[in-house]
């Protein structure tokens, strides 16, 4: 007796038979024809291979080393799935099949899917890269660059420019300092009707300092390998917070070295290819340097940006964060600025910065500005748990 199929689950096995590959043991019984066959061998070309050898099986001969054939695949990848899949694919075939190289020709370039993760890629082929490659590369992240600053610029500067406005503002003002507008808008329940007027019991006031002190930022931001997306975003956030004219903001990255790319803020592209990815990490002479840089700490946010795997010298980097503190700097530590959450970190020095009262979190960037906002203001940080 044979049992006819509802369409729900035929769709079900469908979707078994392109999760499992095809082979005898998938225990579908289902064939794939057109558009699915299609489907089926691009995922089978990136893979499949990780099946040969442990498993007995062999879905496919893969992608092989051909800039043509993985080109191909690009196209046929972009033409079946949705981008977020597509670049999930992407960054998939760069590890598991070693096309990283294949990323310096300018033809392959033309035909990935942007996305930050890409960025990183090719920001640690930077020194590899032929000059015949440089400008197409250049293209992409600039691409990728724009993208996140349509998306990103608006409410960091929304959020801050508020931020800085508060922390300007005065609750005992002299006469011709008062802002009466907001005065008014604060006492609007001390309204009298009988007297028809308002009798303000807390005066707001325009605050002086709001007109001539800069608050300053500093980003220092880890370029160590793992770090990648993170540089990406605070590249983008540090151009647009250089261009506030009420933030003065320095942009310094580190390895074993320390660079200082602040003259170069003004386009991120440039900022980006100014960083060397991987190698080793100390942050103690990172923050020796910003330390350094730092004339007024009362009006001074320092943004440390890593993952914490400190190679320098352990107590010394916990000894200039409380100097710091002590001294009045809004201190804050990020163990990553990217979507994917918290990676893996150091959390021994993560405890110990904690216990200084600089907690590590990982933040995502449309978190970013609150948690900028907050350091500005001097009050409480959007703190989510680092996992």
């Amino acid at each position: 007796m044979t049992t006819e199929l509802t369409d729900p689950a035929r769709e079900r096995l469908r979707r078994w038979r392109l999760v499992l590959g095809g082979d005898t043991a998938d225990g579908t019984g289902c064939a794939l024809s057109g558009r699915d066959a299609a489907m089926d061998g691009a995922l089978a070309a990136l893979y499949g291979q990780a099946d040969k050898g442990t498993k007995g099986r062999d879905r496919s001969a893969g992608l092989g080393a051909s800039a043509p054939s993985v080109a191909r695949w690009l196209g046929d990848i972009r033409t079946y799935f949705p981008s977020s899949v597509v670049q999930v694919m992407q960054r998939d075939a760069i590890d598991r099949l070693g096309l990283a190289t294949l990323l310096l020709e300018p033809e392959m370039l033309e035909a990935v899917e942007a996305d930050v993760h890409l960025v990183g890629t090719l920001l640690s082929l930077n020194k590899a890269m032929p000059e015949t490659t440089k400008e197409t590369a250049r293209a992409v992240v600039r691409k990728v660059v724009q993208d996140l600053e349509k998306r990103l610029s608006t409410r960091t500067r929304a959020a801050l420019t508020g931020a800085l406005d508060r922390s300007a503002r005065v609750n005992r003002p002299r006469h011709h300092d008062i802002d009466w507008n907001r005065t008014i808008a604060a006492n609007l329940k001390h309204y009298l009707p009988e007297h028809r007027t308002v009798v303000p019991e807390r005066l707001v006031g325009y605050g002086r300092a709001s007109r001539s002190v800069k608050k300053e930022v500093v980003l220092c931001i880890d370029q160590s390998g793992s770090m990648a997306a993170s540089v990406v975003y605070a590249s983008v956030f540090g151009a647009v917070l250089a261009s506030m004219q009420s933030i003065s903001t320095r942009l310094v990255v580190f390895d074993t070295a320390v660079v200082d790319l602040t003259d170069q803020l003004d386009d991120p592209v440039d900022v980006l290819f100014g960083t060397q990815l991987g190698g080793g990490t100390d942050i103690n002479r990172a923050l020796a340097y910003c330390q350094s840089r730092i004339t007024r700490p009362a009006e001074t946010v320092v943004v440390l940006i890593s993952d914490l795997f400190e190679g320098g010298i352990r107590n010394e980097m916990l000894k200039r964060v409380a100097a710091m503190k002590g001294a009045g700097v809004q201190f804050v530590t990020l163990l990553a600025l990217s979507d994917e959450g918290a990676p893996a970190y150091d959390r021994e020095h993560a405890a110990a910065l904690a216990a200084l009262d600089a907690p590590a979190f990982a933040c995502t960037p449309d978190l970013f500005p609150e948690v900028m906002a907050a350091a500005i203001e001097k009050r409480p940080l959007p703190v989510p748990d680092a996992g």
